[in-house]
């Protein structure tokens, strides 16, 4: 019969020199880090090459936007809800106005609700376009990135022509959107569409024919059905895992009820499950956009928003909304007593739930595979930091 031991030499070892196991070492990654998207700061445990426990700290880019809300009246706080997710502005200010209207129970035009839903869906695509060409980046693919921005470019074109800004629209308003569509613009804006959908397979095809990129992800990071729902991850990250869940045809709001909305999920939920379901959902949004453009083509001219008073007071009381918006679900639970200003909004985040699960995620893999992992849970810090 033979004994191992694992002797500790060096680093490794005590100031005695006695014989041990190797010390665990800790290693910070962030919180300014490439691979990191933003300030966020995890603390790894390693035993060798890998990952005995992670802890992601959080807290280096507090926005304040939550106490910020609370001295803001309710056409000032869109401003400050586009921000905590800079890829997703559209969808995040979107949340809140669906919430004031809900107080106000105010009727919103048949036209605003359909170019709302468009525009959310444009949001959507450009959200997963930045993801597409930055993850494989972060595991020595370049060119991807290129071809992402070629494509974002394409949208962001039309977004801005509508609404004046490439990142923040400031475009929704409580009572609909904040001026009619440009003329011919729906045309170019299915122009654009078009475009995007026809490239799609320059990236699909550069990617996913990759055997490096596969090798790097396939069985990597697995996140099972039970941990989604424990940490309450939502969004690509949840129906990779198997997790058939979207708020836009479970629990519609918009026009989401009248469309066909197709949920793309996986089973195997590794970091290749998660980027293929975001991938797919890009063909998903496409197809949704389509039917927008479709819809408002055959609606009749009309008001594009609701006539409001001058100082807007939402009446006392509280309610719940939420978004599926492109890196998750997204909660807003408003609380009025009766006054110009919110007297709490509460934001729950998609974000904050998919980087806690990285406590989970990451320990047992290689320090060579957490890039790989980190990047595959698609997150912004601002979102988490609101």
């Amino acid at each position: 019969m033979t004994t191992e031991r694992i002797v500790g030499i060096g680093a490794g070892s005590n100031s005695l020199g006695k014989e041990l196991a190797t010390e665990d070492m800790t290693l910070n990654i962030g919180p300014q880090h490439p691979s990191t998207h933003g300030v966020l700061r995890l603390r790894l445990t390693l035993d060798g090459e890998r990952i005995s426990a992670a802890e992601p700290i959080i807290g280096y880019m507090h926005r304040g936007a939550e106490k910020l809300f609370e001295v803001r009246d309710f056409r000032q706080i869109i401003v400050l809800a586009n921000r905590h997710d800079w890829l997703s502005a559209f969808s995040s200010e979107l949340g809140v106005v669906l919430a004031v209207e809900r107080m106000l129970g105010m009727e919103v035009p048949v036209r605003a609700v359909w170019a709302r839903t468009l525009l959310a869906e444009l949001n959507r695509i450009l959200n997963h376009l930045m993801f597409l060409g930055s993850y494989p980046l972060e595991v020595g693919a370049m060119t991807p990135i290129f071809y992402a921005f070629r494509e974002r470019e394409e949208l962001q074109r039309v977004m801005e022509e509508i609404s004046g800004g490439r990142m923040h629209y400031m475009f929704n308003r409580v009572g609909g959107l904040k001026d009619d569509l440009p003329a011919g613009w729906t045309g170019r804006a299915r122009h654009a569409v078009s475009v995007v959908r026809g490239r799609m397979s320059d990236i699909a095809d550069l990617i996913m024919d990759n055997e490096i990129f596969r090798a790097r992800t396939r069985g990597v990071g697995v996140l099972t059905r039970e941990q989604i729902l424990q940490y309450g991850v939502s969004g690509p990250i949840a129906r990779a895992s198997g997790v058939d869940f979207d708020l836009r045809r479970d629990e519609p709001y918009l026009a989401y009820e009248e469309l066909d909305v197709r949920v793309v999920t996986r089973s195997e939920g590794d970091a290749l499950a998660r980027f293929e379901c975001l991938l797919d959902q890009v063909y998903a949004s496409l197809d949704l956009a389509d039917a927008c453009l479709d819809r408002l083509a055959d609606l009749p001219k009309g008001p594009i928003n609701q006539r409001l008073p001058k100082v807007l007071k939402v009446p006392e009381g509280h309610t719940y909304a939420w978004t599926e918006n492109p890196l998750g679900i997204n909660g807003y639970y408003l609380v009025s007593r009766g006054e110009k200003t919110p007297w709490r909004l509460k934001l729950r985040s998609a974000s904050f739930n998919n980087v806690q699960v990285l406590a989970e995620l990451l320990p047992g893999n290689l320090v060579a595979d957490m890039i790989a992992i980190l990047g595959s849970t698609f997150f912004v810090v601002g979102d988490i930091d609101k």
